[in-house]
């Protein structure tokens, strides 16, 4: 739980554990939302809405390793009345909960639920931000790496890249939605105010905050999609140059495979099979017609 006065945090509590902090009049949905085990990725919707004498939010926040190329996604789940805010923190499999601590140390204790709430949606707009921080990072280090790994190596980081993102995206637009909700004075209690107006132009920074997240990831996709041309154009200057290579060889090949089908006809008058010099006289002609060739492929540059 936390210190804070009127905030409530609990890290995957039993039916009873929230029973005990839930309002009177929970509905079977939401306790249901809020005990379902957080085993999937990108799912549920991120959601705030109302429910009469409660506001339910379900909230998504992806995580970024970059020491492993890695991302997670950590539930939050909040239900805040006029007098308190529950917040329902989930562990992802083999990964850690989100931690409520930042938010709660920058709310005071006078300060109203509301607001509590906006810090607790804050810290989740900055962790968008950080993630797609982090996202940035990892597709630079990708485009460097591209002159020099293996292609096969760097489509794997590009498809995993890809499919983050999208899930990534999937996530942020609905928290947006949800936030702009909030903005836009459509959730409330129905007795009392939850969201003053200093609170609902306060959540216009952590909308803001989204916004910027989500104008960051549709340039991290127009950055990533370049790497991606990038890399088939450098996988089809490769091609080019072993078709070069290999055009060059058997070019070289093409004027001593002529001469020595030329005297390995099955004619008996051929002067030069009388000549006791004969074998080094054919071989003279492959050697020069080579270094001829070689000579005449360094001037126009094709090798």
């Amino acid at each position: 739980m936390g210190d804070l006065p009127g905030w409530v945090d609990l890290v995957d509590p039993t039916e009873e554990q929230l029973r005990q902090h839930l309002p009177p009049g929970i509905a079977p949905t939401a306790l249901e939302a809020l005990l379902a085990p957080h085993v999937h990725d990108d799912e549920p919707r991120p959601r705030i809405d109302s429910h009469g004498n409660y506001v339910l939010g379900i909230m998504l926040l992806p995580v970024e390793v970059p020491a492993e190329n890695h991302l997670y996604y950590q539930e939050i789940d909040f239900v805040a009345t006029a007098q308190q805010l529950l917040t329902v923190s989930k562990t992802p499999p083999g990964e850690k909960p989100f931690d409520p601590k930042p938010a709660q140390e920058a709310c005071r204790s006078q300060d109203e639920i509301g607001m509590f709430v906006y810090h607790l949606i804050d810290e989740i707009a900055e962790g968008f931000l950080d993630v797609v921080d982090a996202l940035d990072d990892e597709i630079d280090e990708v485009e460097d790496l591209v002159p020099v790994s293996r292609a096969e190596q760097i489509g794997h980081r590009i498809r995993g890249l890809r499919h983050g993102m999208l899930g990534i995206r999937r996530t942020l637009s609905p928290t947006r939605d949800a936030v702009r909700k909030i903005v836009d004075n459509r959730v409330e209690l129905e007795e009392g105010e939850l969201f003053p107006q200093p609170v609902e132009i306060a959540f216009g920074s952590a909308f803001d905050k989204l916004l910027r997240a989500s104008e960051g990831l549709d340039a991290s996709r127009d950055a990533l999609a370049g790497i991606r041309d990038y890399l088939q154009g450098k996988i089809a200057n490769d091609q080019n140059e072993v078709m070069k290579r290999l055009t060059v060889i058997a070019s070289l090949l093409l004027l001593p495979t002529f001469i020595v089908g030329l005297y390995g006809q099955n004619f008996h008058h051929i002067p030069e099979l009388g000549w006791s010099f004969g074998y080094w006289w054919s071989w003279g002609w492959i050697v020069g017609t080579t270094i001829a060739q070689l000579a005449w492929f360094r001037r126009k540059h094709w090798i």
